[in-house]
């Protein structure tokens, strides 16, 4: 095709074999968009275009992935706002028709539908980096590291000390999206000998996030390009769903300096309106009860 429709936050410029997705930089586009810069989507990643009736005045254009096609969307786990979803072109209602019709175009080359048996959209490229609250995170692209911070790391990290994650010894990632309460990422061991704590903040293979920590466009990106190098050396699946380490409380009692650290980081998230006074309440009683 080689045409390019561009939209509010991105331009689409349509290939024979994919779509190539450049993001606008601007302070109004997404810092996710932003840090991807631009993404090629193959069309074998794609099994549906969908076209629908935006907010004030906008249509929506979007492609939709395959399963396990994208690293990034696999890592996010159905946790993205609507609004940073990379996969969505946002026009203004004048330019539907047009927008229809590219729809219809990239749906007649679409052949492929289901599971991907592999990545086909490349992750972010190593070296990453992002500070969570209690430790700094490095991929260099064939090991994860965490350096904990004496003013957020719990007793327990510091015990444990600085750690080093080769790839190799890895089997997926768990990202929880930092804009929701005990956000953090978890490195998954191949080694489940040992079981990990409950608790992402007593893991020293976990960093947690809090207000302003391990923001979604560092954290995700470092997320999918783990996953993407642990799905390079093996064929084991590479992740699981966010609520799968998150069920449950640990029957364990815990520290009271840890509680109380939770609930200080609790407040600061019902402070800045991500944390509702209902949800703040229930989950502060349930920190106190683990004391």
């Amino acid at each position: 095709m080689g045409d390019v429709l561009a939209g509010f936050h991105a331009a689409w410029e349509f290939e024979s074999d994919s779509v190539l997705i450049r993001y606008v930089r601007g302070i109004r586009t997404p810092k996710l968009f932003q840090a991807l810069g631009e993404r090629r989507v193959p069309l074998e990643a794609i099994e549906g275009v969908t076209l629908s009736p935006g907010k004030r005045g906008t249509v929506v254009l979007r492609l939709e992935p395959r399963p396990g096609a994208d690293p990034l969307m696999e890592a996010a786990a159905g946790q993205l706002k609507e609004s940073s979803d990379p996969y969505r072109l946002v026009l203004p209602a004048e330019r539907e028709t047009l927008a229809e019709y590219y729809a219809d175009e990239l749906r007649a080359q679409l052949t492929e539908s289901g599971p991907a048996e592999r990545h086909l959209v490349a992750a972010p490229e190593a070296p990453l980096q992002f500070k969570a609250y209690d430790g700094k995170a490095t991929f260099d692209g064939t090991s994860v590291a965490f350096r904990w911070f004496w003013t957020g790391a719990s007793s327990a990290k510091w015990k444990a000390g600085d750690q080093r994650f080769p790839v190799s010894e890895l089997s997926g990632v768990e990202w929880r999206s930092p804009e929701v309460f005990e956000g953090h990422l978890r490195l998954l061991r191949r080694d489940t000998a040992v079981p990990a704590p409950a608790q992402a903040d007593q893991d020293p293979a976990a960093v947690v996030f809090g207000l302003g920590y391990g923001p979604v466009h560092e954290s995700l990106p470092f997320a999918a390009a783990v996953l993407a190098a642990v799905r390079s050396c093996s064929a084991v699946p590479a992740i699981s769903s966010p609520a799968a380490g998150a069920g449950g409380v640990s029957s364990a009692r815990r520290d009271p300096a840890d509680i109380a650290e939770r609930i200080r980081h609790l407040g600061e998230l019902h402070q800045a309106g991500l944390v509702t006074d209902e949800e703040f309440s229930s989950k502060k009683a349930e920190l106190l009860a683990e004391l």
